[in-house]
């Protein structure tokens, strides 16, 4: 069996465009140094899978494609990479005019081709695309009968309809292959089979927004005829995360939202959902002061129902409000608590029959 590492969809040089502008050009900055994670795991593996969009455009910064040939070079293993819709090889594509090392080899046309690793008896197929859009790379391939363990890597979409290669259980599974390594989706899929063949997508190694959440990493293990032994290895980083504060009840926002976030994730990226009912408009901006020392950075979203109040409508020119007024003055004017309980009571029983409703509620 051969030992890889199977990643994809870095995205680096995402313009991180809902963070300040130095934040984003930090974020930008860590994509790079997220290259030295992976190439420090490639340690002792044999073959690298780098399964597309490792750049979120077709061209990108000089210090990013800097930092992945110095990324490729320090890495002993064999490395094939299969550019995306994102970072489709073209005229500006950082893989046409940067140097590679001896070790790296890049599937630069969208006609699937086998790299012979006769030391390892590996063969890797892989293509890639040329243009934001490709037709189903997988479609009526078969790998030929051997003693190699046959192994590939592509960009592509188990949609059916996509138009980012799509690909479908069927052709995996017609396949013949030992191992497909995946990249465009940016969630681990799991380790998956169809016929006799193994696939997965590793998901991206570091979120870049909240559809980005939850654990991020790297597939590494062992691939063999007919076997593989692989697991998901979350990288360290920063995290993308939401967080829900029902302030049903709660009279104090403050207090609520900081038992929602607890201590904090001075790390990650947070947005905090402001949940339920609550009797006022919330000053989110303050809140948003108040909390965000606890964040690497963080935004406040409200979709909080204002409660209503018994009195509200009071002063209105209409029936409902007319009532409320008479019974609000009577409330002011009560000389007792139980008299002020009778004026609420009966105001609750007109307005349930003023809107037609079995009890009143706020």
């Amino acid at each position: 069996m051969v030992k890889i590492l199977h990643a994809a969809d870095l995205h680096m040089d995402s313009p991180f465009a809902a963070l300040p502008e130095e934040k984003a050009r930090e974020r930008r900055r860590e994509q790079r140094e997220l290259l030295d994670k992976i190439a420090g795991l490639s340690k002792d593996v044999d073959i690298v899978l780098l399964a597309g969009d490792l750049f979120d455009s077709a061209a990108s910064y000089w210090e990013t494609t800097q930092a992945l040939s110095e990324m490729l070079a320090k890495m002993k293993a064999q490395v094939f990479i299969a550019p995306g819709n994102h970072d489709y090889c073209a005229s500006r594509s950082p893989y046409t005019f940067m140097d590679m090392p001896e070790n790296v080899h890049v599937f630069k046309t969208p006609q699937l081709r086998a790299v012979e690793l006769p030391e390892l008896k590996v063969r890797v197929w892989g293509a890639g695309f040329t243009s934001t859009s490709c037709e189903g790379l997988l479609r009526g391939f078969t790998a030929p009968k051997s003693d190699y363990t046959e192994i590939m890597v592509l960009h592509g979409d188990l949609e059916p309809q996509s138009k980012y290669d799509p690909i479908s259980e069927e052709d995996i599974a017609r396949s013949g292959l030992d191992y497909l390594a995946l990249g465009h989706t940016h969630t681990y899929s799991g380790i998956k089979k169809a016929g006799g063949t193994y696939y997965a997508y590793p998901g991206c190694p570091e979120g870049r927004g909240f559809d980005e959440t939850g654990p991020k990493g790297v597939i590494m293990g062992s691939v063999g005829r007919g076997e593989v032994k692989l697991d998901f290895k979350e990288l360290p980083g920063r995290r993308y995360r939401i967080i829900e504060a029902d302030l049903t009840g709660e009279g104090d926002l403050l207090k609520a939202a900081e038992k929602a976030v607890g201590e904090g994730y001075p790390q990650d990226v947070v947005r905090l959902i402001l949940k339920g009912q609550y009797p006022e408009e919330p000053d989110v901006e303050g809140l948003k002061r108040e909390l965000e020392g606890r964040f690497y950075h963080l935004t406040v979203k409200n979709e909080l129902k204002r409660t209503r109040g018994l009195w509200d409508g009071a002063g209105d020119d209409t029936l409902t409000g007319l009532f409320l007024s008479k019974l609000r003055a009577m409330y002011d004017g009560a000389e007792s608590d139980s008299d002020r309980q009778t004026v609420e009571l009966a105001a609750r029983y007109g307005l349930s029959a003023l809107e037609s409703r079995e009890e009143w509620r706020p």
